[in-house]
């Protein structure tokens, strides 16, 4: 049996919102055709603009793909990346990737949806596994996750994670797109304390067992 883990895996939901999880393929060793690294990882990187309906449709689309080119049966499951049982380190934090809003924007960055509300001071970090952007150089994918810790007018959620969201198409090494966020959120929300805080998976994402 031939495995593979690909950390991390993003397409759109129905209203067009990233979703993100882990993927495991198993490929029988005795299958007609090989899946070359590279080939494999190019088509991953392909479903990241594309809509599906849920995670059973897509692990389907990725099955079936993925059992033609190799010619034999391949299993893929699908993990979200907030399981608390894989290898990564929960990042504290209260995660606003679950709202339920629709997103048609990817790209360039937009500051314009960030909002705060004046009257309400908190206190709070908030995450999302939703950052993405491209390297400059590349053009691969960098999947990111992100806190946020504040202390001053409440940043209203849904217009961050519009905002995160919005690196998604965009071309900056993922050093530059931290340092955006943190100065975007400074001036437009105007917090007393801030910290921007992003942990990256490799670059490729895509691991042989």
């Amino acid at each position: 049996m031939d495995i593979w883990n690909a950390y991390e895996l993003g397409w759109l939901d129905a209203r067009g919102k990233p979703r993100v999880a882990m993927a495991e393929f198993r490929v029988p060793a005795d299958s007609p055709n090989l899946i070359e690294s590279k080939s494999f990882k190019l088509y991953l990187g392909s479903l990241a603009q594309h809509r599906v309906a849920s995670s059973d449709a897509l692990r389907a689309l990725l099955s079936d793909d993925l059992s033609q080119a190799a010619g034999a049966p391949v299993s893929v499951v699908l993990t979200p990346v907030t399981t608390p049982s894989l290898p990564f380190e929960a990042l504290p934090g209260e995660l606003i990737d679950d709202l339920p809003i629709s997103i048609e924007h990817y790209g360039p960055p937009h500051p314009g949806f960030l909002q705060h509300d004046a009257q309400v001071v908190v206190e709070e970090s908030l995450v999302s596994h939703l950052l993405r952007s491209n390297c400059p150089v590349t053009g691969q994918p960098d999947w990111g996750s992100v806190q946020i810790a504040y202390r001053g007018p409440r940043i209203d959620r849904a217009g961050l994670l519009r905002y995160l969201v919005s690196f998604r198409q965009h071309s900056e090494f993922h050093e530059h797109c931290v340092e955006r966020i943190f100065v975007d959120v400074l001036a437009r929300c105007v917090p007393t304390q801030l910290s921007v805080y992003a942990r990256y998976t490799r670059r490729g994402g895509l691991l042989r067992q």
